[in-house]
């Protein structure tokens, strides 16, 4: 307890000896051993104060914290209970508003029946759609087959007559009808007759009469020459004096007049400016009545045009120019190909068709018929 007294404590002491003996001098304790233990005494103190306030801080702290976490899961639990109620009355709600039993069992059998006619009438839909399908395919291979027709008798176009026809037969083929046995048999025998009907080429003649007009339009008289030794102004020449001037205007006449008494040519006069022209036109006119009576089938009217065109050629050109002699050949080369055919008769088709097409729509009414009397 001596080390750990405090500094007036050993004053005091010191004091109080000192009274009791006063014969000796005062002896002065060492102080700086007690002074560092209290230093470190208080230290000691004052750390664990300041430990123990700062735990109680620290207490505090966690106490605050605590709280406002238990303040806030106490709101979520109100909002939770609030949302859950708002829930519950919804649903309330929905379920007071649903009907009951025996209005769904109502409602149910209203379906049942709504399906049912709906069914009903989508099958009667799709068989007046199909049955107006049918029709507008046999109505289409109809128009095909008039159409074949006319083309034959106007055109005499065997090749589009039979593609008609044949598209004709597979409108027929794609009904799948028993029925339509018999049109189609009759069908089958036009396109065989179609098949062997003898085809000119048309075309090709009206390619050839157009070269031929290119030709002609450039065609050009060609000009007699004289060969012969023996005209009159030669002999008077031969017969002269044998002057200079004379012998040579004889013969300068001689180069534009010239007789001949035994000249068995038929010598034609040239054509020249406007008369060459008029011929010209008058020769690719009747070239090109040629080529429409081709492309027509019209065999008359195309001999005719290559008749007139050869008499054209033969009046007003010499026969001893090349191109004069070339073009005369074509003509009758020409002449003798065949424009014309012997078209089939396609009216026995159309009867067949007509028939097939009336019997189809008179079954088709006694369908509708009697379904309306079921109804």
């Amino acid at each position: 307890m001596s080390e750990a007294a405090t500094p007036k404590q050993q004053d005091k002491t010191s004091a109080s000896a000192a009274a009791n003996t006063p014969s000796k001098p005062p002896v002065k304790a060492p102080r700086s051993g007690g002074t560092g233990l209290a230093a470190l005494a208080l230290l000691i103190g004052l750390g664990g104060a300041a430990a123990g306030g700062w735990s109680l801080w620290q207490l505090q702290q966690m106490q605050g914290l605590e709280q406002q976490q238990a303040q806030a899961l106490q709101r979520i639990a109100d909002d939770s209970e609030q949302q859950v109620r708002g829930v519950a009355q919804r649903l309330d709600a929905r379920l007071a508003e649903l009907p009951s039993a025996t209005e769904l069992d109502e409602r149910r059998r209203l379906l049942a029946n709504l399906q049912s006619d709906q069914q009903r009438l989508s099958q009667r839909l799709e068989s007046v759609l199909d049955g107006s399908r049918q029709d507008w395919r046999l109505d289409e291979a109809e128009h095909l087959l008039r159409l074949a027709t006319l083309r034959l008798s106007a055109l005499q176009d065997v090749d589009s007559a039979e593609t008609l026809v044949q598209t004709a037969d597979d409108i027929l083929r794609d009904q799948n009808d028993p029925a339509a046995f018999a049109a189609r048999e009759q069908l089958s025998r036009s396109l065989e007759a179609l098949r062997t009907t003898q085809r000119p080429d048309r075309v090709g003649l009206f390619l050839q009469l157009a070269a031929l007009r290119e030709q002609a339009a450039t065609l050009n008289p060609l000009a007699p020459t004289l060969e012969g030794q023996g005209d009159v102004l030669s002999d008077l020449a031969a017969e002269g004096d044998g002057s200079a001037w004379w012998s040579e205007w004889l013969k300068k006449l001689s180069d534009y007049f010239r007789i001949e008494f035994d000249a068995d040519r038929n010598v034609r006069p040239l054509l020249s400016g406007q008369s060459l022209a008029q011929v010209r036109l008058s020769l690719s006119l009747a070239l090109e009545q040629a080529q429409w009576a081709a492309l027509h089938g019209q065999s008359g009217v195309y001999r005719q045009a290559l008749k007139q065109a050869e008499e054209i050629l033969d009046a007003h050109f010499n026969l001893d120019n090349p191109d004069s002699r070339a073009l005369l050949q074509r003509f009758a080369e020409l002449a003798d190909a065949p424009v014309e055919v012997k078209v089939p008769d396609l009216s026995e088709s159309v009867d067949a068709l007509q028939a097939y097409l009336q019997r189809k729509h008179a079954q088709r009414r006694q369908g509708a018929a009697a379904a309306g009397e079921v109804q």
